[in-house]
């Protein structure tokens, strides 16, 4: 990846929480068929505060990555099986007594309060591909706060290039998490400090959009939007 994507990565997070001197985020372990998108932040919140806010993502997720173009429709069921979800609301063409729509973003696969939240699914435009993604989200105690570390993995066949998409969803993976760091921590006008690091070490690697609308490079065939 280039260091100008690196730079866009990294100023994305700055922007919502108000950091001078954000790290450079990376993809990691691209293959021909996969990527690893890596990021962490700090926030000061006790990591029960921040489970709260991470299971609402109708708080906080970014508006432009849902469906229905408004992220209150979003809703999460905290447990093994539970849906990352979206209501969607019926249009004006709909026939008479139909049922609202939805949209599964990704599922619950492991849900430990305080300590981990684990989704599968392939956000955004790889919804209509046959690729796999597990995203990760783990949350330290630290002296200030909590670290929350952010891991998704994608791999799996798909119309798109690695090259390409890869960078795309770190970016808007990192500002998802941005987003979720600002609304439990609200950046105070004029503030210059706080952190918003992206952890490339494998030591802090969990025992581990959502969702890119990226556009699909020239010359490669279009996936059905949904």
């Amino acid at each position: 990846m280039n260091r100008s994507t690196i730079a866009s990565v990294a100023l994305a997070g700055a922007i919502l929480l108000g950091v001078a001197t954000p790290a450079a985020a990376e993809v990691i372990d691209p293959t021909e068929t996969g990527f690893v998108s890596r990021l962490a932040v700090e926030v000061k919140a006790a990591p029960a505060e921040v489970w709260k806010s991470l299971i609402a993502p109708n708080l906080w997720w970014n508006k432009a990555h849902t469906y229905s173009g408004d992220a209150a429709n979003l809703y999460l069921d905290a447990q093994a099986g539970g849906c990352f979800c979206e209501k969607l609301p019926l249009g004006k063409d709909a026939a008479p007594n139909s049922r609202s729509g939805s949209a599964e973003h990704m599922r619950v696969i492991h849900a430990a309060p305080g300590q981990v939240l684990r989704l599968s699914g392939g956000l955004g435009p790889r919804q209509s591909e046959p690729v796999g993604g597990v995203l990760t989200i783990t949350r330290k105690p630290t002296v200030a706060g909590t670290r929350i570390l952010w891991e998704y993995v994608v791999g799996g066949f798909m119309r798109y290039k690695v090259a390409e998409i890869g960078p795309a969803v770190d970016k808007v993976m990192a500002g998802q998490l941005a987003s979720l760091a600002a609304h439990i921590d609200p950046p105070v006008e004029g503030a210059a400090e706080g952190k918003s690091a992206v952890d490339d070490e494998a030591g802090d690697s969990p025992a581990a959009e959502p969702d890119a609308q990226a556009a699909v490079p020239a010359k490669t065939a279009k996936p059905a939007k949904p």
